[in-house]
């Protein structure tokens, strides 16, 4: 979660809503890190997820990243939670809950659909502290 945070702040620092995500293959080893990218590309699917998604996936050749954990320090929002879902991430580890957005404990709670094809394990508030602390300071500042 470390190295989410650090892209967390990178993203801040590139005027993005601070949002890290990191993917990890099933020995440990880091494949992919990302932040949000949506205003520097122009994207609103930049998500950190789908970035770290998409790198890791073009890292392995493949369109399925079984047996890989994604960190993130904000719960994933609907299109995220579906994309980790067509991924097949085996877990899923966020830090701060997202009431407004979220898309796995709050909101849309994609993996509860019985049309989610594939459900990872969810661990929630890891990292909650500092991850709720960036997003926090980046929304006081553009008020």
């Amino acid at each position: 979660m470390d190295i989410a945070l650090c892209e967390a702040q990178a993203a801040a620092d590139r005027g993005e809503v601070p949002v890290g995500a990191v993917i990890v293959n099933p020995e440990g080893t880091v494949v992919a890190q990302a932040g949000n990218r949506t205003r520097e590309w122009n994207d609103p699917t930049a998500h950190a997820e789908i970035v770290a998604i998409r790198a890791a996936c073009a890292d392995a050749k493949v369109e399925r990243l079984v047996g890989h954990d994604l960190y993130v320090t904000l719960e994933p929002c609907p299109m995220c939670a579906a994309a980790i879902s067509n991924a097949r991430i085996a877990r899923l580890y966020y830090g701060a809950s997202d009431p407004k957005s979220g898309g796995v404990a709050m909101g849309a709670r994609v993996f509860a659909r019985p049309q989610c094809h594939h459900a990872p394990e969810v661990y929630d508030g890891i990292g909650e502290a500092a991850s709720a602390a960036l997003l926090k300071a980046f929304f006081a500042s553009k008020r």
